[in-house]
């Protein structure tokens, strides 16, 4: 196993609700040529989730939404919600590294369209849903979740507007799931009294310094404060938030340091 498997609980469940395994995994600019990281998601249902979250960034050539769908062909029999990032509507360029250390000033340079439209068509055609601007509730293990989404924030594609709003009545548990972790975002998920918040796009800061502790990020790669890069964390009377360091890279820059790849399991468990 060439990744960490980053495990968690986070007691959000009614008393006496079964406990509930999400598997969560995010930014695997695929390419053909992955072999290893295909290998390594192919794994991924060994696992035994009862729900897949995908935080988006699947592609990373205009080839592989074949090689997405076979990689995650095991984890599609089981109940899965996705959106997309934006790698997955256009395909990487070569960019200067030191610019992910700069302040973002919007300016974005985009590659050639990618074939999502197809990758949508078949995830959803296996059954998972598609959650950009979509609000769905899924019955798992006796527990009704609603789930909401957003499309890509870093693009400027969220329109949270869409799905804003009280949670449903007849929901157990609020989450929402987004690419990129934009402030704006969390607060207004955070406004409507959501449970927890999975997302990616950082890939836990892709290089970081040694630090007490541990390491520290040098950028998230949007306004998120750099101790939230990845991992389960919480602000209070704010919603849990899950970030994904996520799996692959950029074609273009093919390292990561202190930050390996690595998918997340959280076990949503009973408050007590």
């Amino acid at each position: 196993m060439s990744y960490v498997l980053r495990e968690a609980s986070v007691p959000v469940l009614a008393p006496g609700a079964a406990d509930i395994r999400v598997l969560h995994f995010s930014d695997l600019h695929l390419t053909p040529s992955r072999k290893k990281e295909i290998a390594d998601i192919k794994a991924f249902a060994d696992l035994k989730p009862d729900l897949v979250i995908s935080t988006g960034d699947f592609l990373a050539h205009k080839s592989a939404v074949p090689v997405v769908l076979d990689a995650l062909d095991r984890l599609l029999d089981i109940p899965g919600l996705f959106v997309f990032g934006s790698n997955d509507y256009y395909a990487p360029m070569f960019k200067n590294p030191l610019s992910y250390l700069m302040k973002d000033d919007g300016a974005r340079k985009l590659g050639r369209e990618l074939p999502w439209q197809a990758l949508a068509k078949g995830l959803t055609d296996r059954g998972w849903v598609d959650i950009n601007h979509q609000r769905v509730i899924l019955d798992i293990k006796g527990t009704k979740i609603e789930a909401r989404g957003t499309d890509d924030a870093h693009l400027g594609r969220d329109k949270y507007g869409e799905v804003a709003g009280e949670v449903s009545p007849n929901a157990d548990l609020a989450i929402g799931v987004t690419h990129a972790p934009y402030l704006r975002i969390l607060e207004m998920m955070s406004e409507d009294q959501l449970d927890v918040i999975f997302a990616g796009h950082t890939h836990g800061g892709q290089v970081r310094l040694p630090w007490p502790g541990g390491s520290k990020a040098l950028t998230t790669n949007c306004d998120l404060p750099t101790w939230r890069a990845r991992g389960l964390t919480k602000l209070q009377n704010e919603p849990w938030l899950n970030v994904s360091a996520g799996m692959g890279t950029s074609p273009f820059a093919r390292i990561r340091v202190a930050s390996p790849p690595e998918v997340s399991l959280i076990t949503l468990e009973a408050e007590f």
